[in-house]
């Protein structure tokens, strides 16, 4: 089976990664498949035209072009300047987090593509393969974006999270403690901040507290611990995930109004919602904005801040799937991979994701009845 692949160039807000780097679209090549690039997809990280030419791609003037292919390969969601270009039955692979998107949500069903989520394929663990890298990196940028907007120009209320000799360190409470919390935690330690880190799974805490004894402070998660912590934190990082769904909104506006003025509020959960009352999502133009006081940081594409790592990142993890779609059909291959299976989220009109299809109020219809 030969399909055609596009790989358009990501249209959101300051989004310069790339659904398929050169080396991928080698593969692909070399698999019998043709590959069509939109011209400087990914010439912002390093990745020219040139480059996918040498690779075998062949490079499109227009996005429409590469949206006439079979399947498209991407990063984030399609943008509304996007939804006119998906066709019926066209395979779609990239981040969709439709649970609080229902403008996207229909404009997929709309549309009869078949939609593969990466932040909802699981591994044989149960794991999440194609979103923890991407976790990873947003945990890592949650501290830096944090500490910068703790400067007062920016916001916050003027606190270094590291301190200096005398003067005590900046506290951080860090809630959930799955791949971006346990990156966020790593990185304020590093910075020297203290550093409180919240999560309903103990064998998170206990794991966390193996690696970091008394550098790290570790506590279960309930709502008493978080009205007694949080007016303390000069960086709250929100890293909550129930995989598919809306995040549960733990911190209040009441929560904000016991909380000094100036203190940082960074929602990595803002993909799917934000765990925060007052949290709407933003770009990398214009990432913050203050409410009762407090800064909130909402990009809902943090690492595409470091677009070339987390490119490189993207396709280590996402390549086999590619491959395994383009060669096999997504029929067989969702077949074959129950853990792809669980990223089908739209098909063919349907929503056959449980979770999307519970907090958008659609039907559910279970991928095995689609394929």
């Amino acid at each position: 089976m030969k399909i055609v692949v596009g790989v358009p160039k990501e249209v959101k807000d300051s989004e310069y990664r790339v659904g398929a780097t050169p080396a991928v679209v080698k593969m692909l090549v070399d698999a019998g498949h043709k590959v069509l690039v939109e011209s400087k997809a990914g010439s912002q990280i390093g990745y020219s035209d040139a480059m996918y030419a040498a690779a075998g791609a062949h490079i499109a003037t227009h996005a429409a072009d590469v949206y006439q292919a079979d399947m498209v390969v991407k990063v984030k969601e399609p943008q509304p300047s996007e939804y006119g270009l998906l066709r019926k039955g066209q395979l779609l692979f990239a981040y969709l987090h439709l649970a609080p998107d229902p403008q996207l949500t229909q404009a997929l069903i709309d549309a009869g593509v078949v939609a593969i989520a990466y932040e909802t394929v699981t591994d044989a663990e149960g794991r999440l393969p194609l979103l923890t890298p991407m976790s990873e990196i947003a945990g890592k940028i949650s501290i830096q974006a944090g500490a910068t907007a703790l400067q007062i120009a920016n916001g916050g209320k003027g606190v270094l999270l590291g301190g200096v000799p005398g003067v005590t360190p900046g506290k951080v409470i860090v809630i959930g403690a799955g791949a971006a919390g346990t990156e966020a935690a790593r990185v304020a330690v590093g910075f020297g901040a203290d550093v409180t880190v919240l999560d309903t799974n103990l064998s998170r805490i206990r794991a966390l507290d193996a690696l970091y004894g008394p550098r790290l402070k570790t506590l279960v998660s309930h709502s008493a611990a978080l009205d007694e912590l949080l007016p303390t934190a000069d960086l709250v990082i929100g890293a909550v995930l129930i995989p598919g769904k809306l995040a549960p909104r733990l911190i209040t506006r009441e929560h904000l109004k016991m909380m000094t003025p100036g203190t940082v509020i960074v929602d990595i959960s803002i993909d799917q919602g934000g765990c925060c009352e007052t949290s709407r999502p933003t770009s990398h133009s214009e990432p913050t904005y203050l409410v009762d006081g407090i800064c909130h940081y909402c990009v809902t594409n943090m690492p595409g801040a470091c677009a070339r790592t987390a490119t490189e990142a993207l396709n280590n993890a996402t390549m086999r799937y590619t491959l395994l779609l383009a060669n096999r059909g997504y029929k067989d291959a969702l077949r074959e991979d129950k853990g792809l299976r669980t990223g089908l989220n739209v098909c063919n009109g349907q929503v056959t994701h449980e979770s999307v299809a519970h907090d958008l109020s659609y039907d559910y219809h279970p991928p095995e009845e689609m394929i």
